[in-house]
């Protein structure tokens, strides 16, 4: 019997950029890290990550960090669409794209909505150290985290 696609763990190519474009997202203080896994929805990717920034120095220095490790990694890249002062940028690296955002638009674009069926992949398994535990896709609320006991 065959797995559905969303069901699979990423191949090893794919899972090794998930963990190094996850990786320098965090290492440069990037909020709100989401990785969705849509090989079952979408026919041109297999992973889209989602980052925000604080603001628009935030997302340049975000988008330099992470072309300066895609090049480091000699991994592709198809395309960067970064318009200056739009508040988004995409990049294109075959299996994955990276989406950064200042807080407002990803507020406004929300694509974690239009994606909503897509797997999403724990971050923390891709920041987890060499050997402790491979990410898998799963399936999670979308709820925002709860407050701390005692405040509602």
């Amino acid at each position: 019997m065959k797995e559905s696609a969303a069901r699979k763990r990423p191949a090893a190519k794919p899972l090794k950029l998930l963990k190094l474009v996850v990786q320098t997202l965090d290492g440069k203080k990037a909020e709100d890290l989401q990785v969705l896994d849509v090989r079952a929805q979408s026919s041109i990717t297999d992973f889209l990550v989602l980052a925000t920034g604080t603001s628009e120095p935030h997302l340049r220095a975000l988008r330099i960090e992470l072309e300066k490790a895609l090049d480091g990694a000699r991994v592709p890249i198809i395309g960067v669409e970064n318009t200056q002062g739009s508040g988004w940028t995409v990049f294109d690296a075959f299996e994955i794209m990276v989406h950064l955002f200042t807080t407002e638009n990803r507020a406004k674009y929300r694509l974690e909505l239009l994606w909503k069926d897509a797997e999403e992949i724990s971050v923390e398994a891709l920041l987890a150290p060499h050997g402790a535990g491979k990410p898998s896709a799963q399936r999670t609320s979308r709820k925002r985290k709860r407050p701390p006991a005692g405040i509602q």
